[in-house]
C-alpha cells in the first residue's frame, strides 16, 4: 500500500515517534526519521529499519529551530525525491503552575509543539499538492480535550495543534491531501515510564503504579501501547481513508467520555 512512499517522522527515536518509524518502514516506506538521543542507539535503530528493505535517513535537526526543520526537509528530498507523508510528533513538556512557569520553557514548548508541526506543513504541502496525494499527521493528545493543572504549555499547545490540524484540512479538502490529528490517552512511553519510575521509588510496586495512573484517568484500565497509535496513523494514510480530513480521532480507552 505505501510502498516507495517517503514519510518523516519527527521525535522519533522513541516512544510513539519510535513506532511509527518502525510501522512505515514496515510497510515499505523509506523513512526520514528525526530526534535527540545516544549515537549508538540510533545507529541501531537505524539499521533495523533498514533490515526491512527501503531507505533510511536520520536527521538531527532542533525543531525549535525554523533554518534546522528546512535543512531536514532540504534532505529528505534530496535523498528520496519527495516527502509524501509527515508525522508532527516532536513535543517538550514542563511541570509548573502558571505563576510559577518558566517564560524560556513556554516559548521552547510554543516552537517545538506548534510551530515546528507549522514549519513541516508549509515546506512539505507544496509538493503534496502537485502529486496530488499527501499524508499529514498531527500528534495532540487526551489534554486537547480534557485540562489538567499544572500543564499550560503542553495544554495549550495541544489545543492549538487541532486547530492547525482542521485548518491546513480545510485547505486541501479538493486536494488528495488530508490532514488529521492523533490524541492518545496514557501511552507507555518514555515519559510514562519515568512517572512510573517516581512512583516506584516513592514505595509503589510497578503494578501498584502502573495500577493507580490507569485507575484515575483511563476507563480501559490499560495502556496503550505506541504501536496501536502508529497502526491507527497507517490507517490514516490508506486510501480507505481518503475522506477522513480534520478529524481529532481519540485513542485514549474512553477517557474522553467518562
Amino acid at each position: 500500500m505505501l510502498r516507495n512512499r517517503t514519510a518523516l517522522v519527527t521525535g522519533a527515536t522513541g516512544g510513539i515517534g519510535e513506532a511509527f518509524a518502525r510501522a512505515f518502514a514496515t510497510a515499505g516506506c523509506n523513512v526520514v526519521f528525526n530526534g535527540f538521543g545516544d549515537g549508538a542507539a540510533i545507529d541501531k535503530f537505524k539499521a533495523e529499519l533498514e533490515s526491512h528493505g527501503g531507505g533510511v535517513l536520520y536527521h538531527a535537526a532542533d525543531n525549535a529551530k525554523p533554518a534546522e526543520i528546512t535543512a531536514m526537509v532540504e534532505a529528505a528530498r534530496s535523498r528520496f525525491g519527495a516527502i509524501d507523508i509527515v508525522v508532527n510528533n516532536a513535543v517538550t513538556r514542563y511541570f509548573a503552575p502558571v505563576e510559577e512557569f518558566p517564560a524560556e520553557k513556554w516559548d521552547l514548548a510554543l516552537a517545538v509543539n506548534l510551530s515546528a508541526a507549522f514549519h513541516t506543513i508549509r515546506l512539505t504541502l507544496p509538493g503534496m499538492k502537485q502529486r496530488n496525494w499527501g499524508r499529514i499527521i498531527n500528534m495532540a493528545s487526551i489534554h486537547a480535550t480534557n485540562v489538567v493543572p499544572n500543564r499550560v504549555d503542553y495544554v495549550t499547545t495541544k489545543h492549538a495543534i487541532v486547530g492547525l490540524t482542521r485548518s491546513v484540512a480545510l485547505e486541501v479538502a479538493p486536494t488528495g491531501v488530508t490532514c488529521n490529528a492523533l490524541s492518545p490517552g496514557l501511552v507507555l512511553t518514555p515519559n510514562c515510564e519515568r512517572q512510573i519510575a517516581q512512583k516506584v521509588a516513592e514505595g509503589k510496586t510497578r503494578e501498584q503504579a502502573i495500577k493507580e495512573m490507569l485507575d484515575i484517568r483511563q476507563p480501559s484500565r490499560r495502556m496503550i501501547m505506541p504501536a496501536e497509535v502508529a497502526q491507527l496513523g497507517l490507517f490514516l494514510c490508506s486510501d480507505a481513508a481518503a475522506n477522513i480530513n480534520g478529524a481529532d480521532l481519540p485513542i485514549d480507552g474512553g477517557w474522553a467520555v467518562q
